[in-house]
């Protein structure tokens, strides 16, 4: 034996000197960096270190979960080995050892070895080995007898792969060891396959178990085994922006990208349809719904195919639909949304491919585009349909009663509370849907407590402890810049992230292109008197489409109700239209009477416009802009909005 320390000794000299060896390119760099980066002298035999008990408890400590996942994993492979005399270390990213299972019989033999508890396997410490030099390169790989830099470690072989967590940074290393071995290297790749494959399946486990609050994405290239085998795993948010992989995904992902996979960091917050020709919004028809074999997905650079199947998070629940989702067709409550409008059939086509996950929607458009009403439409197609459709305006609930309406209180929670407290609007909607209109105008005290019911699905009453479980979907809709009003701090960013599972965006009527689809519906609704129908002349068309339309749909309405009133015919002519339609200019129709705080030009402005319009009475402007006074005061404060000294 001290011959083969005398010979390993001469090799690593040969070896630091530039001169030839027969060793693996990846085992000669190790053996380099040894040397030249962690300054190891060959010549000197260093037992393996123990690190201090405490030491050991905080390096278990700080990998509790994954210790938990991989104890399973760890277990299954050394029942699968336990007879063939190896050893099972797990350790985690610097090399220390934290898990160990090995027969009883050689325990104390393992432990003069190294290969117990507590031990440091790190390269700067033990020089190259299986756990080290794995964590020098990120593969796994087989370090045999001689291979090892340390001549005391000669006796060993060490068949290593490693775990990475879900972002790629490595998180644990699996090894395999022998006290002794047959003489050749190639006896230790059965062993090397059998590592690979569960650390891949720790890995993988530890993902969907750390990250079953997001969308994972399995994907797999084999037929036979689609149903069992996961090679690639992806972590989606709820827009479909990558913020997870194990390492197979993060290879594949790097393959697209054209990326190399060590970097694989930068390609978190990318969204999924950069790799494969799939937007967020048709994923769940591969929510396993069917056998897996049918769900395939193109990558949309390498042109393969993979087979696909989706898990939701924990919080959303794909709901059953008696409607066949596959074919896209929408539900009669969708259709009577729009016409033939490109945007919103687009937009329509995405929800009827959601209608039926818990996925929270964020309806963006001006005032008076129909954004209550596509929300009654989304909650009527959907197998909610028979829950409660509770609306909320967020703007026209003064703010001291805000929280009370939403999420409920005890009795006596407060001076003027009821005697038997109240539900809330919040456990009102259980079972179906909550729509929260004007969700922009909610004050961040009740953004806070809003964010905790949607993260946890439960939600505490006013001057209660106890939470009570919340069965619901939630539409929020707003007429503002939610993204502008985070960066302002005004609006919390988590929350709107909460929301933003699905953005929907309502274009302005000024916009559409289904104008003559939405006058024929509303004309169909109003028939006179003795049931004729209704019809619009083409010169009254015409001068509605000149419209610029500031209150969008609701002043349609209006536009229309009026024409129905005064026409003496049932065809609905020029002279019978009100004099606001005559008014081109979108400034002109605003100042005329503000419909729309977003819809065009300066806010404050227009606010000022409105508060004159009702000789300073912030009671009547609040009326007239359908909020609550106190509502309008905070719109004040916010915009700057004071009133003249007269109006005081």
């Amino acid at each position: 034996m001290a011959s083969a320390y005398t010979e390993h000794i001469e090799e690593l000299i040969r070896a630091a000197e530039g001169r030839h060896t027969a060793r693996d390119d990846l085992i000669l760099k190790s053996w380099l960096r040894c040397i030249d980066n962690h300054k190891l002298d060959p010549t000197v035999m260093r037992p393996a270190q123990i690190v201090e008990e405490h030491r050991l408890r905080e390096h278990r400590d700080a990998m509790e979960e994954l210790l938990r996942t991989a104890r399973l994993g760890v277990e299954a492979l050394y029942s699968q080995i336990s007879g063939l005399g190896y050893l099972l270390l797990l350790t985690d990213q610097n090399g220390i050892t934290v898990d160990y299972i090995g027969d009883p019989a050689v325990s104390e033999k393992a432990r003069s070895a190294g290969l117990h508890h507590g031990f440091d396997w790190s390269e700067t410490q033990a020089g190259t080995n299986g756990v080290g030099t794995t964590i020098a390169t990120g593969e796994a790989l087989v370090v045999h007898k001689s291979d090892h830099f340390d001549a005391t470690h000669i006796p060993l072989t060490c068949t290593a792969a490693p775990i990475f967590d879900a972002t790629g940074r490595l998180a644990a290393i699996l090894d395999v060891a022998a006290l002794t071995s047959p003489e050749e290297k190639t006896s230790q790749f059965l062993a090397l396959q059998m590592v690979k494959s569960f650390a891949h399946r720790i890995e993988t486990a530890n993902l969907i178990r750390s990250c079953s609050r997001s969308w994972i994405v399995k994907l797999t290239s084999n037929r036979a085994l689609a149903e069992v085998d996961t090679e690639y795993v992806l972590v989606l948010d709820s827009v479909g922006r990558i913020i997870g992989f194990n390492n197979f995904g993060a290879r594949l992902l790097a393959e697209e990208f054209g990326a190399n996979w060590r970097e694989s960091a930068s390609f978190l917050g990318r969204p999924i349809s950069d790799a494969f020709d799939c937007e967020i919004d048709s994923l769940t028809r591969f929510v396993a719904s069917h056998s897996i074999e049918r769900n395939v997905i193109r990558l949309r650079a390498s042109g393969r195919n993979l087979f696909i199947q989706v898990v939701p998070p924990k919080t959303i629940r794909v709901l059953p639909n008696a409607m066949a989702q596959e074919d896209y067709k929408l539900h009669s409550s969708l259709k009577a949304v729009a016409g033939d409008d490109p945007s919103i059939q687009k937009s329509l086509k995405k929800l009827s491919r959601l209608l039926n996950t818990d996925m929270s929607i964020l309806v963006n458009g001006e005032t008076g585009t129909g954004k209550e009403f596509l929300a009654k439409a989304i909650h009527q197609a959907s197998a909610r349909a028979r829950g409660p459709f509770i609306p909320v305006n967020c703007a026209a609930l003064p703010e001291n009663l805000i929280e009370s309406e939403l999420f409920g209180y005890e009795s006596g929670s407060f001076t003027g509370a009821l005697a038997k407290g109240k539900k809330g609007l919040i456990r009102e909607a259980h079972g179906g849907t909550l729509f929260l209109d004007e969700i922009g105008d909610m004050p961040l005290s009740s953004q806070t407590r809003l964010l905790r019911v949607l993260a946890e699905r439960e939600v505490t009453p006013v001057g209660g402890s106890k939470p009570t479980s919340v069965d619901m979907r939630v539409i929020a809709a707003t007429h503002r810049d939610l993204l502008g009003l985070v960066k302002q701090g005004q609006f919390r960013e988590d929350l709107f992230f909460r929301l933003n599972g699905v953005n929907i965006a309502l274009p302005p009527l000024r916009a559409r292109t289904d104008l003559e689809w939405l006058v024929t519906q509303l004309l169909e609704k109003r028939p006179l008197s003795d049931g004729t129908p209704r019809s619009l002349s083409a010169p009254a068309l015409g001068v509605l489409a000149a419209h610029n339309w500031p209150g969008n749909i609701r002043e349609l309405v209006n536009v229309i109700d009026f024409a129905c009133a005064v026409a003496t015919d049932p065809e609905i002519v020029v002279d019978d239209l009100p004099d606001q339609v005559f008014r081109r200019s979108f400034e002109d129709a605003a100042t005329a009477g503000v419909q729309s705080e977003g819809a065009g030009g300066d806010d404050a402005a227009v606010l000022r416009e409105e508060l004159r319009r009702a000789n300073w009475n912030v009671s009547a402007a609040a009326r007239v802009l359908g909020i609550d006074r106190t509502t309008l005061h905070r719109r004040m404060r916010r915009l700057g909005v004071s009133l003249p000294p007269r109006a005081t």
